[in-house]
């Protein structure tokens, strides 16, 4: 091969591998946001977020899907890193939870990731609790 084939492959090479970085840590690869220092978009309560999924749930999903909101209601289930307000919000937490919790009010924040249609629940992923509601 002549020496300008090979210079040529050699940039074209850099430029695809370039590229390709480019692409990967401008539009695939996203830090996870940090939802616990986050301001929530939107507060509301359990009830009330069930009734909006049910009577429009495009709608609810355009305001609430990927969101950070807060929720506040008495906790009905409890396990490990889950609670269930008003047997109607799913709230996974990121850590183990410590406390109980169960018949209690309370406000979590967390990011809604869509309705579950088969359990009749919003999902809330990243959830942390915010202040009790005495």
């Amino acid at each position: 091969m002549k020496p300008k084939r090979i210079a040529f492959l050699i940039a074209a090479l850099l430029i695809i591998v370039s590229a390709g970085i480019y692409f990967y840590y401008g539009f695939l690869f996203k830090e996870a946001r940090n939802i616990a220092s986050e301001k929530p978009d939107f507060s509301i309560t359990a009830e009330k977020l069930l009734e909006q999924y049910n009577s429009d749930p495009k709608k609810a999903d355009v305001l609430y899907l990927n969101k950070t909101i807060e929720i506040t209601g008495t906790v009905t289930k409890e396990t490990d890193s889950v609670i269930t307000i008003e047997n109607t919000v799913f709230c996974l937490f990121t850590k183990k939870i410590k406390e109980k919790h169960l018949d209690d009010k309370v406000t979590v924040k967390g990011k809604c990731i869509g309705y579950d249609e088969l359990f009749q629940e919003v999902k809330l992923d990243q959830c942390t609790f915010n202040k009790p509601n005495n």
